[in-house]
């Protein structure tokens, strides 16, 4: 376990949680900007109980290729809050922005697992990670955070604030999907109605299991193994696709579901 939880991280911590809760946008990063990935883990481990809901699940991001050199790792994760997931029937969904902040749209393909990781457990194959795998199912990320720049800041930035996550929209379970080729699953992001972004499952590099194995990898170290019922939304399928509010995504998966998702003005909440 490798999770390291300092004075100067919490105090990033608190701040970044503090601008999301207010939906304030932080000019500037709020302290030391981490130069590792373990540092942005760290302030991530310190903001996580700062928010008031439990774990849904774990988004992964995929660590652009300048950087993975750098920092030893191609991937990254960060928490889905329980009271930041929408399961909407109608595939109709709202994505709160802060206003002068970041906020994006991306197709995922999510698991859901049905049962629990072992815990310590940190090396798996992709015949491991399957069996834990209830369902797969499609969906939308809400990449969102108060930093306006935080993609440019790099990777370890990301992961401190919660991996550049404010949400999730889940939609239907694909139906016998260990038995489909991942380039059957296609999938279009549209923004105000052109079409800003297209790709399948396969896009997903080494497909959504290299995305599941590296989550269950990386939350064991940090002690934190991955649950039965929670989802792992494996990355961004057609690209990082901006938006603002006012906008309107629709986000296609032909066959199995179409989203509307309207971008709002976030507000400042109360929390208990």
């Amino acid at each position: 376990m490798d999770r390291i939880v300092d004075i100067d991280s919490r105090a990033i911590a608190q701040q970044l949680v503090e601008a999301r809760r207010l939906a304030s946008a932080l000019p500037q990063y709020p302290g030391t900007i981490p130069a590792s990935l373990d540092a942005g883990y760290a302030c991530q481990d310190a903001a996580i109980p700062m928010w008031p809901s439990s774990i849904a699940g774990w988004k992964v991001g995929k660590i652009p290729d300048t950087w993975v050199d750098r920092l030893g790792e191609d991937r990254l994760v960060g928490p889905i809050f329980e009271n930041r997931v929408q399961r909407p029937h109608d595939h109709r969904g709202t994505f709160p922005v802060i206003t002068d902040g970041f906020a994006a749209i991306e197709a995922e393909f999510i698991f859901v697992l049905g049962a629990d990781a072992a815990a310590g457990k940190t090396d798996w194959t992709f015949d491991e990670a399957a069996a834990l795998v209830d369902s797969l199912r499609v969906g939308v990320e809400l990449a969102g955070s108060a930093l306006p720049d935080i993609n440019r800041l790099g990777p370890p930035v990301v992961v401190s604030d919660y991996g550049n996550n404010a949400g999730l929209i889940l939609g239907p379970a694909i139906a016998d999907w260990q038995q489909r080729s991942m380039d059957e699953l296609p999938c279009e992001t549209f923004i105000d109605g052109m079409s800003v972004g297209s790709g399948r499952a396969s896009s997903i590099p080494g497909g959504p299991l290299a995305a599941l194995v590296f989550a269950l990898s990386r939350c064991a170290r940090r002690g934190l193994p991955l649950r039965a019922g929670q989802y792992v939304s494996t990355g961004a399928a057609t690209g990082i696709h901006d938006i603002v509010a006012g906008q309107q995504s629709r986000v296609e998966f032909p066959g199995l579901a179409s989203f509307q998702i309207t971008a709002i003005v976030a507000q400042p909440q109360e929390w208990p």
